[in-house]
């Protein structure tokens, strides 16, 4: 079936094709309710078939769903919708509608080669600045690679696909298999590579390789297969960054030599470390080593997971035999008969409880209902037997009129009659815009800034008495209440005015035009004894020429006066 101008879940329309990837593609789409551009990922129909992976894929989107920081891809829905394959079997595809990015992945501009260093710190620390909300909320991304980071096009750097990993990772699909789907082994950690559990400290691992290959144009480890890949970043150590680009500085070396260790405790511990360090050597400083985190993951323990264990996850190899002995059956038939002891006691003290009194039974749910409407929201609650309580709140992130959050959250398990506060969206913060006229530019611009209002053009404009660079006039005007991170343009004085040409004009009629109020040059008559005298002295030469020139200058009128 087709994609192009599909209609997902009733409301969402798919159009071109943007992004192609091992377990998804991307299309444009538009969401027919609130009429806004979104990001279509349909997954691939395979995935479906795990109902491990369906599972898992919904309680991450949703996941996803709460996070809101302006360094994250938001996620507004999640769903499957059932279509027909080529074979006509009808399949269950998964997708996701998220935020429409404007912009480039970060892979096609490694592509063009390394990344300037300081734009390189500048694009590491927004993705670890995303990962340290991640981080908070209990959510680890599993997926951190170029391919996964969005540059817009006005340079702000946004991480997606948060959560997709983990639903393919939990599912029954193996790690041999999962290389295929999650995209090169390049970035994997090396805990990711042995098939152990992964943590906090995985995406920052993935984030040093990422900012090696910024800074280089190529990933620290290559090879052949993924299996080759992620041996060496089981068991070799990464050369230096500078070896491969002499104008990294021993500074960034440091710190991506510390993020690619090998044993997560020798690693950055949290994200909000790994920036700290990556802003000190941007800088130009060496970081100072802070071993202050046992108190976040406790000891570092010794190293237990082989090599050999690593390559037998990512080959499905089955051919390693176990040597520990079983223990003895007198063993087993003891603990067997310890449990059934166990069990027979625990159903008779159950037997002997008095019947519960004044238990109470009327609970309900509380649905996730962010980014609904205040009505649908209202609805809802008061058919859940909950008491809906609105609160208007400024938000840049949610249209008026959609929730922001409640509370308690989705999900939460509550007494029915419970009150339920419901934050609704009044739209962005209101501010007044400053008056601009008579500033100059940059005291415009900083009084812009500090209404929380942006920056816009600048268009420059001849006058006669305003000073050059200075503001004549703005849009939106002085005074006008406008939504917080509203665009101002200004018009600035270029210290020109526009001289036109006046030869021929009687010398009078010349000096009156050119000194009037909305030019005010200065003129100065030039007597020429060579020409013949006209009637009305006109005009034979003028200088300068026709033109912008600045203001007040002096404008020299020759004119014949020989007999």
């Amino acid at each position: 079936m087709a994609d192009e101008q599909r209609l997902l879940a009733g409301r969402y329309v798919v159009g071109d094709l943007i992004g192609r990837g091992g377990m998804s593609n991307v299309f444009r789409g538009i969401d027919t309710k609130l009429g806004r551009t979104v990001a279509v990922k349909i997954l691939k129909s395979t995935l479906a078939t795990d109902p491990a992976f369906r599972s898992r894929f919904r309680q991450e989107a949703q996941a996803a769903s709460r996070m809101a920081h302006t360094t994250i891809v938001r996620v507004y829905d999640a769903g499957e919708e059932r279509v027909k394959d080529d074979s006509g079997h009808e399949v269950i595809e998964p997708f996701i509608i998220m935020e429409y990015v404007e912009g480039r992945m970060l892979k096609d501009l490694i592509a063009e080669g390394p990344i300037e260093s300081k734009e390189a710190v500048r694009i590491a620390s927004s993705v670890l600045t995303a990962l340290e909300y991640s981080h908070r909320a209990g959510v680890v991304h599993r997926d951190i690679k170029p391919g996964n980071i969005m540059i817009t096009s006005a340079g702000d750097v946004k991480v997606t696909d948060f959560g997709i990993a983990r639903a393919v990772s939990d599912s029954s699909t193996t790690v041999a298999q999962t290389t295929a789907i999650l995209g090169t082994a390049a970035y994997f950690s090396p805990e990711q590579a042995k098939g152990e559990t992964v943590d906090a400290r995985t995406d920052l691992y993935s984030t040093g390789v990422v900012l090696f290959e910024m800074l280089t144009g190529k990933a620290p480890f290559r090879g052949d297969t993924a299996v080759a890949v992620a041996y060496q970043h089981v068991s070799e150590r990464p050369v230096k960054p500078s070896t491969v680009n002499p104008k990294v500085s021993p500074a960034l070396d440091q710190v991506v030599m510390r993020a690619l260790a090998k044993d997560r405790f020798e690693r950055y511990q949290s994200a909000v470390e790994f920036r700290e360090d990556l802003q000190e050597a941007g800088a130009g400083h060496v970081p100072i080593r802070r071993d202050d985190h046992d108190s976040l993951f406790g000891p570092s323990p010794s190293a237990s997971s082989s090599t050999e264990q690593a390559i037998r996850q990512l080959t499905s190899d089955d051919t390693v035999t176990r040597t520990q002995r079983r223990p003895p059956v007198v063993w087993i038939w003891a603990a067997i008969a310890g449990v059934a002891v166990i069990l027979f006691s625990l159903v008779f003290w159950v037997i002997q409880l008095p019947p519960a009194t004044n238990v109470q039974t009327d609970t309900a749910e509380v649905p996730d209902l962010v980014d609904t409407t205040w009505d649908s929201a209202n609805s809802t609650l008061d058919k859940l037997k909950l008491v809906p309580t609105r609160f208007d709140e400024a938000s840049a992130d949610y249209e008026a009129g959609r929730v922001i959050r409640t509370v308690p959250p989705g999900g939460t398990t509550v007494s029915q009659k419970t009150q339920i506060k419901v934050y609704v969206s009044s739209g962005k913060e209101q501010v007044a815009v400053p008056d601009l006229v008579n500033q100059t530019a940059e005291a415009a611009w900083a009084a812009v800034e500090a209404a929380g209002l942006a920056q816009g053009s600048v268009t420059k404009e001849n006058s006669p008495t305003v000073a050059a660079g200075v503001v004549m006039r703005m849009d939106p005007v002085a005074g006008t209440n406008v939504a917080l991170g509203t665009t101002v343009n200004i018009v600035v004085s270029s210290g020109n005015v526009t001289l036109t040409d006046v030869t021929g004009q009687p010398l009078v009629d010349a000096t009156n035009f050119l000194q009037d109020s909305t030019r005010q040059f200065v003129v100065q008559p030039d007597a020429d004894s060579t020409c013949k005298s006209q009637p009305g002295d006109p005009v034979t030469k003028q200088s300068p020429l026709p033109g912008d020139i600045p203001q007040k200058s002096t404008i020299t009128l020759t004119y014949c006066t020989g007999q």
